[in-house]
């Protein structure tokens, strides 16, 4: 099951989380794109236009349903005032080289090629350009990978990567000074029934070793049995606590790098510019 064509409450609330590392930039953006924001955050997208009112914005939603609801929710129409005041809203794909800032809340996770991705990113972003990104990491859920383990149902969802790991793909895609953080946000819900269902806003097991067929609903009504029985973290209430490690990410696209030969000649005067050139990561 795919998962549906809005944004999550957890979502929500890591993209205002994230907004707030933005204190951080000084310069602020006259070109963002909004990577995928009808999963990332139509809320926090709103917010984001609020903060930089005369920032164009471009909007890529790569999925056709998404497409569209990112195109009814968030574009412009003629007779609406937000078209005629403050910058424009284009649907699109980033060109290379034109962004200033590049956004992207929890979707790195969900990426089959991050690599490729982070790389796509590099591209579009200018020179001096930054990305702002948060995804899961690895301590998600573990509550629920526990319960899959005892019963020997195999994996529950697919393993995700550590901040470290992203930060070396980071620099490896031409990013530098990486800045990479992390916490950990605990859920709680009164029954199985709401925990799963919150599962299911957030996505799907990627996993290839997960189960291949449709489970039924006797395996359902067992599985909730079990989170009622053998919940690792109920709280003396009975609620059923299900914890979260959230990634932030943040790196800078640098000036190219000067690519030498095995023999290579470098005039004083173009040694010169390139140590003056000024480089601007937009923070404090």
């Amino acid at each position: 099951m795919a998962a549906p064509a809005e944004s999550p409450w957890l979502h929500e609330e890591v993209a205002s989380r994230m907004q707030q590392r933005l204190d951080w930039i000084v310069k602020p953006p006259e070109t963002w794109c909004h990577w995928e924001p009808v999963r990332g955050g139509m809320q926090a997208h709103q917010l984001l236009r609020e903060r930089y009112p005369q920032a164009e914005c471009t909007i890529h939603e790569p999925v056709a349903r998404r497409e569209a609801v990112a195109q009814d929710k968030l574009g412009s129409r003629w007779w609406q005032l937000s078209r005629w005041k403050g910058a424009a809203v284009h649907m699109a794909e980033p060109a290379d080289g034109s962004m200033d800032m590049l956004w992207a809340n929890m979707l790195l996770h969900t990426a089959a090629d991050p690599q490729t991705l982070i790389e796509r990113w590099h591209k579009a972003l200018k020179v001096d350009g930054y990305v702002m990104f948060s995804c899961l990491g690895p301590d998600t859920v573990q509550q629920l990978h526990r319960l899959y383990a005892e019963l020997g149902w195999g994996p529950a969802g697919h393993t995700f990567t550590d901040m470290h790991d992203w930060g070396d793909m980071l620099v490896h895609s031409g990013f530098a000074e990486p800045v990479m953080d992390m916490e950990r946000i605990t859920l709680t819900f009164a029954t199985p029934q709401r925990l799963l269902q919150e599962l299911r806003e957030l996505g799907r097991n990627f996993h290839p070793g997960r189960f291949a067929g449709m489970r039924g609903r006797d395996w359902k009504a067992g599985l909730l049995q079990k989170i009622e029985e053998r919940w690792a973290d109920k709280q003396p209430d009975g609620q059923l606590s299900l914890t979260f490690e959230i990634v932030y990410g943040h790196a800078y696209k640098p000036q190219p790098k000067l690519r030498l030969e095995a023999n290579s000649a470098v005039s004083l005067e173009d040694m010169k510019a390139m140590l003056k050139q000024p480089r601007n990561t937009g923070l404090r």
